[in-house]
């Protein structure tokens, strides 16, 4: 049994890495050039001006001008040979280096200010074993008080909140009807109605699937294990509640600064957030070694 698990997570790794070699998998990280409201949010709070940032997981570099703006010595790594390549194109006065998140050693001790670990990267990170070298050598390379800003899958997102662009609705309804027509706003009304009706569907045919594909999961209950990702082809995502990134966390001498939704700037719930970014920072005198 332990060789069996051993060798499945082998290859749930060597799975990952592949689809992130991939060259469309790569050439639709690569034309992402965003950042979301909860990253604005916390970048702009934590990460100040004149600070050495390390970008772990960098993909494409779709945080990339954001981060190497603000440092005063930026570098992105990710285990993607494809992805640093894509990088170095894109940015080629910064540096881009191969690496895998859970093994830093070619940065010494205390080298950065800022560890940023964006869009849910710390997931691909595992097992278990992985995701705490990874930790451990973030602790390392962080100066004390440094900040690890990272997000996160939130094993008991179960309902999805129904959406729609009200402005493109109503471009659209213009392209029916002159704004300034007297049948404009009853127009607008009908889409309206029958895209909220759409939506709300739609969230409903969502949050049943999700339901029942993730509450019988020992990940939902314990707040902490492995969920199926369908993106890039599929794969096993590690995720967890904000309690439980707090606690293990802490056994590596980081303390909490924040937690934020993604859906920011609506409100977080617990049973809807699809992810939380975090922020924590080394506390002073701390190596990053893992705690009694």
């Amino acid at each position: 049994m332990p060789l069996r698990a051993e060798s499945a997570r082998g290859e749930t790794k060597a799975a990952n890495l592949q689809a992130y070699r991939d060259p469309e998998v790569v050439s639709h990280y690569t034309s992402l050039d965003y950042l979301t409201a909860c990253e604005r949010l916390l970048f702009d709070t934590y990460l100040k001006a004149g600070m050495a940032i390390l970008d772990v997981g960098v993909g494409g570099g779709r945080t990339t001008p954001y981060l190497s703006r603000k440092a005063s010595r930026y570098v992105g790594v990710d285990y993607s040979e494809e992805m640093i390549q894509s990088c170095r194109r894109k940015f080629p006065e910064l540096e881009f280096l191969v690496s895998d998140a859970s093994d830093l050693s070619g940065f010494p001790d205390a080298s950065f200010d800022a560890i940023v670990i964006a869009f849910n990267g710390l997931d691909c990170v595992s097992p278990e074993e992985r995701r705490w070298r990874c930790l451990r050598e973030c602790g390392r390379v962080l100066r004390a008080g440094g900040v690890l800003v990272f997000s996160s899958h939130n094993p008991r997102s179960i309902f999805v909140r129904p959406a729609w662009d009200r402005e493109r609705l109503r471009a659209f309804a213009r392209k029916l009807v002159s704004e300034r027509s007297v049948f404009f706003p009853a127009t607008l009304s009908v889409l309206t109605l029958v895209k909220s009706s759409h939506s709300f569907l739609r969230a409903a045919i969502e949050s049943s699937g999700r339901v029942l594909s993730r509450v019988p999961k020992p990940a939902f209950w314990r707040g902490e294990g492995y969920l199926f990702d369908s993106a890039h082809g599929g794969w096993m995502a590690h995720c967890w509640t904000p309690a439980r990134v707090r606690e293990e966390l802490a056994r590596f001498d980081f303390r909490q600064a924040a937690v934020q939704g993604d859906d920011y700037p609506r409100h977080s719930r617990e049973l809807v957030t699809d992810w939380y970014y975090y922020v924590f920072s080394k506390a002073e005198g701390a190596a990053g070694e893992l705690c009694a």
